[in-house]
């Protein structure tokens, strides 16, 4: 069970609902026009892989002195997450506070497991896992499970 709740972890970070404070974090850098991949570069250069975000953000925020951080998406979004086809829902909405080697107060991913959905709060990077937190439960999976951005399911196919 515990292995479970770890594989969990990841995906509840991915999937955590927002925020129910709808106005944006104070003293962020906003990034209007950001390349599609630089809140992923912030995920490689803290030590993440770039697998735990959609493809699908429209923009981020993130104040480098605190580590607090936002990122949008244009809708909610749900992945099935390798290896054991767990299903992740990501809100709008993802804030959070990432130190190198951590993502703290994760709000925005969900996952669900066991016939209930969690909430992931919190990710570390350790050697080569991940350890996920689902408050104070944890479970710990390959970094190597989320080296792919993984794409939203039902966004961006043609029904022809």
């Amino acid at each position: 069970m515990a292995k479970t709740l770890l594989f969990l972890v990841p995906l509840i970070l991915l999937s955590l609902p927002p925020s129910s404070s709808s106005s944006p974090l104070p003293n962020l850098t906003q990034n209007p026009n950001p390349k599609p991949n630089s809140a992923f570069d912030e995920l490689k250069s803290n030590g993440f892989p770039i697998g735990l975000l959609p493809s699908s953000i429209s923009n981020y925020s993130l104040d480098r002195s605190s580590g607090d951080f936002l990122v949008h998406l244009p809708d909610s979004c749900q992945i099935t997450l390798p290896p054991d086809n767990y299903l992740a829902t990501y809100s709008r909405r993802i804030t959070g506070k990432l130190v190198e080697g951590r993502i703290a107060e994760l709000d925005g991913i969900r996952v669900r497991a066991f016939f209930k959905w969690w909430s992931i709060t919190g990710i570390r990077s350790s050697g080569e896992n991940l350890v996920f937190e689902v408050g104070v439960v944890t479970a710990k999976y390959p970094s190597k499970n989320f080296d792919e951005i993984p794409e939203c399911e039902g966004q961006g196919r043609s029904s022809s």
